[in-house]
């Protein structure tokens, strides 16, 4: 059915009513329900969080807070606007069942609202880092009457603790009418009080309407596997509200010849753990090209949609995708021409959406104006490799362990992999609340994050229009996760909020470059900038100011520390090395002798210079302007390494461009009798960022030579 309504913002804190609006004219979905968080309602019981520490039941909760209720214990909403149906998102303790009494305006109702353990408490031992997690499920109920705006509807436990997180309240349409032509899967036998087993009927219906429409009418149908040979046909329901049908697997083929429409019905599994090597997903393979996927409730499966094969031009919009164990949808590879648009998801137990680009690369496809809440073990949205890729418009919140709100990706997983390719458009997406610690690497991912994990980004990364408001961490990321230093470059960021960011507005731990226009941020938390790339040495992140930029012009003064949320930026230690683990490059190098070994505090490793070549220059990024005054220059101490001069002078620059002369040239004696270690002490004057050590000679090699270049305050 078509989504219209109200849309739904994410505030700080709580879910917010917004005035009705076009569709797609801002980010996500526009949706047929308010929410309304349960921590902003009337309640007996005790509020829980806020926390965004793995493993927390707050943690996975929106706005990371949540009502808990004791038996008799109550919350009570008030009904943002006119509606007859209600969803509740919840948790109970592990292993225990019950119900919420519902109450409408004082009266209790005759019907209760389920609440189960079942499908939450999963465990994915075989993912580095995740704990048990995926605590909340989502519980709906038709109220058989209309509420209007300002009346109250209250839930209350009985006999089981329920933590309450939001409702969504909704006018659920009429049942549908069943079209002219179509084959109807009752008139194949399908039982709609779910006791009888569908699957038959379901499959002589699609067979008999191939190139027609098989309706489901109003009912609960019980299918026990899943659907093959499906081409060519529409599968239509009354309205996810009224055709239910129960199964885990509904269609699962690796081919098609497309034409698959599947609308208006609800797809709810039993799926209560992950089990990657089972396909216990709504589609598994393909629907073929030109097909369509909308106004579906798909609730307790592993995936919502994976898809593989051909699903070139695949449409899929207006959905409700809950609770799965692990994404909402995957778009595995080859898809060409695919939009995924405004679409809710919350609760996933993966990227809620993602594009994968095994064996061929996904291309020119989009998620946009969809919303998510809440994926408790990975991104919002991940792109993973792919040629001319958009996301677009969509509101992500809520992000839990491994995740940011948006990865843009060269994580490859398995081969063949294609990696990111063309132009990867980022624009307009709002991310509240999202970034979180990895507890693999003991250090946080951003909001938005460019990982150039199993190799260099080379692609044309366009970031534009983006708001990230109370992410815990850092705003923008760029990382190579894999810890091996692959280039992310080829980055723009353009017109961007960041407000109340935990942490910093730039995380740059691998070299690369990005260029800033117009990103403007309040209420930072540490400082403006992390720029200490990884492995040490391993090259330089170049943060290019485009103009515009404003409250975030300060760098994290200490390589060796990660800031926490709110820490503010530190006083260097004046004993405190410096160069150490920093950013450094040179003219040249001879061999394995590479600048990094000049900034690795190991003294018996050196930087060469390109032999018979001088001058040389070795250049090390302090990541921030800082009142240098002495110079500790080593090489490795054993005897071996006879004593001689170097020739140097000392240069500094504050942007890396401009250098001038802060001690002028000199000889140094470097003795093996006394340490192979001279010091060079600095005269007052302006901090310098970019330190630069210019030989012009060296006695006892035709080239220049230092194991470590250590700088100090003092």
């Amino acid at each position: 059915m078509p989504i219209l309504g109200a849309v739904v913002a994410l505030a700080a804190g709580m879910l917010v009513a917004l005035t009705p609006a076009p569709a797609h004219a801002a980010a996500g979905a526009t949706l047929p329900f308010t929410s309304v968080e349960a921590e902003a309602a009337t309640t007996t019981g005790s509020t829980v969080g806020p926390d965004h520490t793995q493993g927390t039941l707050a943690s996975e909760a929106s706005g990371r807070r949540a009502v808990r209720l004791n038996s008799g214990q109550r919350v009570e909403f008030t009904v943002p606007r006119a509606a007859d149906a209600v969803n509740v998102a919840y948790n109970v303790p592990d292993g225990q069942s019950g119900s919420l009494d519902v109450y409408v305006n004082g009266a209790k109702l005759a019907k209760t609202l389920p609440v189960t353990s079942q499908y939450s408490y999963v465990d994915t031992g075989w993912i580095a880092g995740s704990r048990t997690h995926h605590f909340f499920a989502n519980s709906r109920l038709l109220l058989d009457r209309n509420v209007q705006a300002g009346d109250k509807v209250a839930f209350q436990a009985t006999g089981v603790q329920v933590t309450v997180d939001v409702a969504d309240f909704e006018q659920a349409a009429a049942p549908a009418t069943r079209p002219a032509g179509s084959v109807s899967v009752t008139d194949r036998g399908a039982d709609p009080s779910g006791r009888g087993d569908s699957t038959q009927a379901f499959r002589e219906a699609v067979s008999a309407a191939r190139g027609g429409v098989v309706w489901i009418p109003p009912g609960e149908y019980r299918l026990t596997s899943a659907l093959g040979g499906v081409q060519n046909v529409t599968l239509q329901g009354a309205g996810h509200w009224h055709s239910v049908v129960r199964s885990s697997r509904f269609i699962d083929q690796s081919s098609s010849a497309g034409n698959v429409h599947i609308k208006d019905f609800a797809v709810i599994g039993e799926v209560t753990e992950r089990v990657d090597s089972q396909p216990d997903n709504f589609v598994n393979g393909s629907l073929g090209p030109n097909s369509s996927v909308s106004g579906m409730w798909l609730q307790h499966l592993k995936v919502g949609l994976w898809l593989t094969g051909n699903n070139d031009n695949l449409v899929v919009e207006n959905n409700r995708i809950l609770d799965t164990t692990a994404d909402g949808l995957n778009l595995n590879g080859t898809a060409k021409g695919v939009r995924v648009r405004n679409n809710f998801l919350r609760n996933q137990g993966d990227d809620s959406l993602a594009m994968w680009s095994l064996n061929a690369p996904n291309t020119q496809s989009s998620f946009e104006n969809n919303t998510i809440s809440q994926p408790n073990l990975a991104n919002g949205i991940a792109i993973y490799g792919g040629t001319d890729i958009t996301v677009k418009d969509n509101l992500i919140a809520d992000t839990n362990a491994l995740g940011s709100g948006i990865a843009i990706s060269n994580q490859k997983f398995l081969d063949p992999f294609h990696p990111l390719a063309g132009t990867i458009t980022v624009s307009g997406n709002t991310l509240v609340r999202t970034g979180a610690m990895n507890p693999n690497w003991n250090h946080p991912m951003g909001a938005l994050r460019v990982d150039s994990y199993d190799s260099a980004i080379e692609a044309q990364v366009r970031i534009t229009g983006t708001t990230i408001t109370d992410s815990p961490y850092s705003a923008f990321e760029f990382v190579s996760g894999s810890g091996r230093g692959y280039a992310a470059r080829n980055i723009t960021v353009d017109g961007a909020t960041v407000t109340r960011t935990g942490t910093v507005v730039v995380q740059a731990e691998t070299q690369g470059a990005a260029t800033f226009r117009g990103v403007t941020a309040t209420g930072v938390g540490s400082a403006g900038v992390y720029n200490c790339p990884y492995p040490s040495g391993s090259g330089l992140f170049t943060v290019t100011d485009g103009g515009g930029n404003s409250g975030w012009n300060s760098t994290w003064s200490d390589c060796s520390t990660w800031p926490e949320p709110g820490q503010g930026n530190p006083d260097p230690d004046p004993d405190r090395n410096l160069a150490r683990g920093r950013p450094a490059t040179a003219t040249g190098s001879q061999d394995v002798y590479t600048p990094g070994r000049a900034v690795d505090g190991d003294a018996n490793s050196y930087w060469e210079s390109a032999n018979h070549a001088f001058p040389q220059d070795l250049t090390v990024d302090l990541g921030s302007s800082q009142a240098v005054r002495r110079l500790v220059l080593k090489l490795p101490p054993q005897a071996v390494w006879q004593a001689r001069t170097q020739t140097l002078s000392v240069q500094g620059s504050t942007d890396g461009s401009a250098y001038t002369t802060v001690l002028a040239a000199r000889d140094y004696r470097f003795d093996p009798a006394t340490g192979n270690t001279v010091t060079v002490n600095l005269p007052s004057g302006p901090g310098l960022r970019h330190l630069r050590l210019h030989v012009t000679g060296n006695t006892g090699w035709p080239a220049a030579q230092f194991s470590e270049v250590e700088a100090y305050l003092s």
